[in-house]
């Protein structure tokens, strides 16, 4: 099953998911709202379908997203603890995973064990790939919407607050807050549907964007004193060090959104972000106000990502 970009036909899609039963949810390392609620979403549907399903990453979950952790549904890989449920797994459904190998431990068990994986995303792939059954729609505002779009043709029960709890997160923080350029009519339908079967909109944006640490506030100040300007203030770009990450104790889930702070500037078409992870190696985030194609310059340093977000790794100092 290929459908990369093609009208995807949800009922074949629904048929290899409904004849598997035990299933491995899983989502890219550091994961985002988009990931983790278009997982959270399937994972409550098929609990309510009595399938044996787990969602493990391969990465901790930012506890932004702990009001969609209920249970602690979201679990982080352990070989000694999960390598015995994987045995015997029948399906994996990846979400929002533009490169497979961004599940990092997680690919080297299904591989091991030669499970079939289903990829459902809307990042660009191309036709060769690692997955059995891939599932791309790039017009797609989130891996959500897609995820919404399957339940219509899967799901005959009414949707439950579970699920739309992380439709909604994945749809809302994939659009930015519904402001983005990808932001379409299914996305504001979505949102019409979530706050009518109790999703609380305004707790879930305070949780995710009023919630800052301190750390994560003095980080940022010093990102602000980095910006530098180029090609007549069109382009911007900042960095954060590792010696500032540990000068402030801070933490991953503390940089989110540095790169659309620095895209928000007045006059900037297009923003990098630069990321030092360790010694000879940083991570490259870019982003367009959707006049600079993007994902081209990420490509060109063998990353991807959609046309005005996207990012790459770059295997040398920061300075």
């Amino acid at each position: 099953m290929n459908f990369n970009n093609s009208v995807i036909d949800w009922k074949q899609v629904d048929n290899v998911i409904s004849s598997s039963n035990r299933i491995l949810l899983t989502t890219h390392e550091n994961p985002d709202g988009d990931g983790l609620g278009s997982e959270v979403a399937m994972y409550h549907h098929l609990c309510d379908e009595k399938k044996d399903v787990k969602i493990i990453n391969c990465s901790i979950t930012p506890s932004m997203f702990d009001y969609i952790n209920e249970g602690g549904c979201i679990e982080t890989y352990n070989e000694s603890y999960h390598l015995e449920w994987l045995k015997k797994c029948e399906l994996v459904i990846v979400f929002d995973v533009g490169d497979f190998n961004r599940t990092r431990d997680v690919k080297e068990a299904v591989e091991r064990f030669n499970i079939p994986v289903m990829n459902i995303d809307h990042h660009p792939h191309p036709d060769k790939n690692d997955f059995s059954y891939n599932v791309v729609d790039i017009k797609a505002a989130a891996t959500g919407c897609m995820v919404r779009s399957y339940l219509e043709v899967a799901r005959s029960a009414p949707l439950n607050k579970k699920i739309c709890d992380g439709i909604y997160t994945a749809v809302m923080t994939d659009t930015g807050c519904f402001k983005y350029s990808n932001t379409d009519t299914y996305c504001h339908s979505i949102a019409i549907e979530c706050l009518e079967n109790g999703v609380d909109t305004n707790s879930i944006y305070q949780k995710i964007y009023e919630n800052s640490s301190k750390k994560r506030v003095s980080v940022l100040a010093n990102m602000i004193e980095n910006i530098s300007y180029e090609l007549d203030g069109k382009f911007a770009w900042s960095y954060v060090t590792i010696e500032i990450m540990k000068k402030y104790e801070a933490s991953k889930e503390d940089l989110e959104g540095f790169p659309d702070f620095i895209r928000s500037i007045e006059g900037v078409e297009a923003a990098l972000m630069i990321f030092e992870i360790e010694d000879n190696l940083c991570r490259m985030n870019f982003r367009s106000k959707g006049n600079i194609v993007v994902n081209k310059i990420a490509k060109s340093f063998n990353g991807g990502g959609h046309a005005f977000a996207s990012g790459a790794v770059l295997h040398q100092p920061i300075r």
